[in-house]
C-alpha cells in the first residue's frame, strides 16, 4: 500500500475543528482548559469523543478503568493497530497535549472512510484514563493498568486531591466499563504528541521520530531540624532545614552538569515549616524529579543527589526521611517503527529529527509489550500545561499525514510485525 500513500489527504479543518471543538469543555480564559480525570468536563469530553468514535462507524468499548476504544475493522480479525493518548488535562492545560493524539487518529479513520479503504487488521482509536496524574496519582493510570504494571483493584481504590476515588467517579460519570483491561490488545501502538519543548522549533524542524522515553525518578524528602529564634541563635547553633533544603536543591543541578548528556533535575516542591520570616525552619519538604535516558546514569544522578543531601543535613544536625514518589526506568520505542516514521517524513519532504521523549507518555506503558513509538510536532515557544499551548495548524496536519501514513503500513501486509521482533528493555 506504500505505494498509493500520496492519494490520502488529511482534512486539516476537519481535524481543527475537532480540537477546538473538545477545548470548549473546560474552557479557560486565555485560551486553555481544565479537564482533570474523571470530573464532569472529563465526563463531556469523553461523551464528545466516544460520539465521534460512533459516527465514524467505530465499535466502541470501556474497560473498567475507563479507557475507551473505537475499533474499524479490517479484512481480517487479529488485534488492531492502535492511535491513541489522552484526553484529560492538567489544570491550566492547552488544547494538544494528548487531545492531538487522539483527534488526529480519528482523522485518520475519517480519511480511510472518505477514501473506502479497506485494510488488512483492524485499526482502532483510544483514550487512556487519568494520563496527567493531576487529580489522582500516579500518571499514565489507564494504560499502566492496561498493560499490567498497575493492577486494576489497586487504581480503583486510589484517592484524589479531592478525597474522591477513582472507582466511584468512574461510576459517577458512567464511564466504568464492564470489560477487563487486558482484554483489547493492541497489533502495534502509534502515538502522535506535541513536543512539550523547544527542541524542534529552535531547529526549524517539523517532525520528531521519538526513540523512546527518559527514564524518571521522583523523590519526596522531609528535613527535621529545630525550630528557633532567627535573631538569638547564633548560627553556629542552627540546625536549620531550610538551609539543607537549599544546599539539596543546588547539588541537584550540581549534579545535572556532573553526568552531563541528557540528565536534568527538578526542585518543583518546597515548603518550610513554620514559615516565617523570623523563625529557623523547623521542617523542610521538598521533592526531587531526576530524568534521564540512561537507566546507569539515572541511577548515578539518584546516589549522587542522596548523598549529596545526607552530607549537608549530617553537617547541620538535620534528619532525613524520603520515599520514592515514582520511578520509570528509560523505554526505548522499536527501532522498525521509528525508522517508518522517519522515512514517511523525509518522503514527503518534511524536515525531521529523531529525538527521546523529556515528559512521560501512555506510549511507554505499551512499548516493553507491543510494538509502539511517537511522532512529535513541534509546540510553539516550547511551552506545555499552559493556556498558551499551541501547534500551528499546518504542523499538526504534517504529523497528522504521518501518523495516517505509518498505520496504514501497520494495518496492511506490507509490514510484518511478528518478523525480526527486537527485544525490548
Amino acid at each position: 500500500m506504500s505505494g498509493d500513500l500520496s492519494k490520502f489527504r488529511i482534512d486539516a479543518d476537519r481535524l481543527m475543528g475537532r480540537i477546538e471543538r473538545l477545548g470548549e469543555i473546560g474552557s479557560l480564559p486565555g485560551g486553555g482548559v481544565c479537564r482533570l480525570a474523571l470530573t464532569d468536563e472529563d465526563k463531556a469530553g469523553r461523551d464528545l469523543v466516544t460520539g465521534w468514535m460512533r459516527d465514524l462507524g467505530l465499535d466502541v468499548s470501556v474497560d473498567r478503568i475507563g479507557n475507551v476504544w473505537g475499533i474499524r475493522a479490517g479484512l481480517e480479525g487479529g488485534p488492531p493497530v492502535l492511535l491513541g493518548s489522552h484526553i484529560d488535562t492538567v489544570a491550566t492545560g492547552g488544547l494538544y497535549d494528548g487531545t492531538l493524539g487522539v483527534l488526529a487518529g480519528l482523522e485518520v479513520i475519517a480519511t480511510l472512510n472518505d477514501a473506502a479503504v479497506e485494510t488488512r487488521f483492524p485499526v482502532a482509536v483510544a483514550f487512556f484514563t487519568n494520563e496527567e496524574g493531576s487529580r489522582f496519582a500516579p500518571d499514565m493510570m489507564g494504560s499502566a493498568v492496561h498493560q499490567g504494571s498497575l493492577p486494576l483493584e489497586e487504581a480503583l481504590a486510589v484517592v484524589g486531591i479531592d478525597g474522591a476515588t477513582v472507582g466511584s467517579e468512574l461510576q459517577r460519570i458512567g464511564y466504568g466499563g464492564t470489560i477487563e483491561p487486558e482484554t483489547l490488545c493492541p497489533r502495534a501502538f502509534l502515538e502522535l504528541h506535541i513536543e512539550q519543548g523547544p527542541v524542534l522549533e529552535r531547529e526549524g524542524l517539523e517532525i520528531g521520530a521519538v526513540t523512546g522515553v527518559q527514564g524518571i525518578s521522583w523523590t519526596e524528602y522531609v528535613l527535621t531540624g529545630v525550630s528557633n529564634h532567627a535573631g538569638t541563635t547564633p548560627m553556629a547553633y542552627r540546625h536549620d532545614a531550610g538551609l539543607v533544603a537549599a544546599e539539596a536543591i543546588v547539588a541537584a543541578r550540581r549534579v545535572t552538569g556532573e553526568i552531563g548528556g541528557t540528565q536534568v533535575a527538578t526542585v518543583g516542591s518546597l515548603k518550610l515549616e513554620p514559615n516565617l520570616v523570623n523563625v529557623v525552619p523547623e521542617k523542610a519538604v521538598f521533592t526531587i524529579d531526576l530524568r534521564n535516558a540512561e537507566e546507569e546514569a539515572l541511577q548515578q544522578a539518584e546516589a549522587a543527589v542522596e548523598t549529596a543531601i545526607r552530607k549537608a543535613a549530617e553537617a547541620e544536625g538535620v534528619t532525613v526521611a524520603s520515599r520514592k514518589l515514582a520511578r520509570f526506568e528509560p523505554v526505548a520505542f522499536d527501532e522498525r517503527l521509528v525508522s517508518i516514521i522517519e522515512a514517511r517524513a523525509k518522503s514527503a519532504g518534511l524536515s525531521i529529527r529523531r529525538m527521546h521523549s523529556g515528559a512521560g507518555h501512555d506510549a511507554q506503558m505499551f512499548a516493553p509489550n507491543c510494538p509502539t513509538a511517537m511522532i512529535f510536532v513541534p509546540s510553539r515557544d516550547g511551552l506545555s500545561h499552559n493556556i498558551r499551548e499551541y501547534t500551528a495548524p499546518e504542523l499538526i496536519a504534517a504529523g497528522a499525514r504521518i501518523l495516517l501514513e505509518t498505520a496504514l503500513m501497520l494495518a496492511s501486509d506490507e509490514f510484518d510485525l511478528a518478523k525480526d521482533q527486537e527485544k525490548r528493555p
